[in-house]
């Protein structure tokens, strides 16, 4: 007897910490979290682009009309003639005013300068600037070349000859 004695509550309390144990709640399982919207981003204008100019092209000649282009490309002169550049430029943007400094660098055939100009300007659309050569007592006869530079980059190089 002593042996039930001792099961029956063992056995009691078995059964209420099983109960015990059924009865609890189960913990909650947290809500997830509410999705993170962002704003998209402000529609915003690109930057604006600087506009540029460019050379594009370089005549030769010894005369100008009053568009300050060459009326008659030629690449040989005489050496009484004054020897025109006419320098066409263009900015991207038409109406735009670009600041640049067009260098005109004329050279005898050894490599000795025989002249430079240069001249700040304010370039807009298209235009022709005009540089020239010339001695009152003649160019010597030979081979020479212009280099044109915009900004200090040069863009073109025209050789000629004086004969």
């Amino acid at each position: 007897m002593s042996r039930n004695r001792l099961i029956y509550p063992l056995t009691a309390a078995l059964s209420a910490t099983l109960v015990l144990a059924a009865c609890k709640k189960p913990e909650p399982v947290p809500a997830p979290a509410p999705p993170v919207t962002t704003e998209p981003a402000p529609m915003t204008e690109p930057a604006p682009v600087a506009a540029t100019a460019s050379v594009t092209t370089v005549d030769l000649g010894n005369a100008v009309g009053a568009d300050n282009r060459v009326a008659t490309p030629a690449t040989t002169f005489s050496p009484k003639d004054t020897i025109y550049a006419a320098v066409a430029t263009r900015t991207s943007d038409p109406a735009a005013s670009v600041p640049g400094k067009l260098t005109a660098k004329w050279t005898y055939q050894d490599g000795q300068t025989v002249s430079e100009d240069s001249r700040d300007l304010n370039l807009t659309g298209d235009g022709t600037t005009t540089f020239q050569i010339n001695k009152p007592d003649g160019l010597p006869a030979g081979k020479y070349k212009v280099e044109v530079s915009l900004d200090g980059n040069v863009v073109q190089t025209k050789e000629f000859e004086v004969k």
